[in-house]
């Protein structure tokens, strides 16, 4: 028999309070991102800190394919969700009437489920591509995780497949959703123009403004590092823009996301003073 925490019943359900205002289609997507950006850095920050602490920077041939394959699942699915909350923008500001019969609980799921099924197989086919490659005698690797670009670049194969499954594929998966985006913010932008104030205006783009920042960052980083053809790479260029997405952009997610956004601040401000008082 484990007791918990607390013997006392209201003070063990502190763990599950959530706001029934985040109870919603956006923090429902914004909840996925979050859980997206720490397996992110995750994936590839310990091994980096590992290797200056311990002084060990080796990593096995099927390890680097394994962060090769969560590297891919994981930015596709932070490509995929950016463009769902995008869609999710547009409905709610271009149809806001219909928003609850349109953004349903199982539309919701079905878009995230489906996010992680096309983001799973499109890391597959670019990682069993990889593995079919062979590595001679250099295998040094000028990055601080196994990445596309550097590993075709360090291969004694031909790679004619790989760099034509990137800059086809691999650009339909990045550039498919942004196209999303982009058509969703000029019908968010034409219906926003229309509004009869500035403050409706005003307010109906500030909802918007966290989104775009996180668009900006991640969509600039990742198509000035994939797609371009390999000759044009850099290993310093790509290492430093390759920070921005997988480091930099998930701990700015949170502060972007939360900072201006009134609904977390009160059901933070909620669960805090609820705490405060139940103790």
């Amino acid at each position: 028999i484990l007791l918990g925490l607390s013997r006392q019943p209201q003070q063990q359900q502190l763990l599950f309070v959530t706001d029934s205002r985040l109870h919603t289609p956006m923090y429902f997507f914004l909840g996925n991102l979050s859980f997206v950006d720490v397996s992110f850095s995750s994936n590839t920050t310990p091994k980096m800190l590992a290797n200056h602490v311990l002084g060990i920077q080796t990593i096995s041939f099927s390890g680097c394919l394994t962060q090769l394959y969560f590297l891919g699942v994981l930015a596709s699915m932070d490509n995929f969700l950016l463009a769902v909350m995008a869609y999710d923008r547009f409905v709610a500001v271009c149809h806001p009437l219909h928003y609850t019969t349109k953004m349903t609980h199982q539309l919701c799921v079905l878009l995230v489920a489906g996010s992680w099924g096309v983001a799973s197989l499109n890391a597959l086919l670019h990682t069993l591509l990889m593995a079919r490659l062979s590595f001679c005698a250099d295998n040094i690797i000028p990055h601080f995780f196994c990445d596309v670009t550097p590993l075709l670049k360090l291969s004694c194969s031909d790679t004619h497949v790989n760099e034509m499954i990137i800059l086809t594929e691999g650009s339909l998966i990045i550039v498919t959703p942004l196209v999303c985006i982009l058509a969703s913010y000029m019908h968010i932008t034409c219906a926003v123009l229309r509004a009869p104030t500035i403050k409706g205006r005003w307010k109906a783009f500030s909802t918007c403004g966290s989104h775009l920042a996180v668009v900006f960052l991640f969509y600039g980083t990742i198509i000035a590092v994939y797609l371009n053809p390999l000759s044009s790479h850099s290993a310093e260029k790509d290492a430093a823009a390759t920070v921005l997405y997988t480091v930099v952009t998930p701990m700015l997610n949170p502060f972007i996301y939360s900072l201006r956004n009134r609904d977390l601040k009160r059901a933070l401000g909620k669960v805090v003073g609820w705490k405060t008082c139940s103790y």
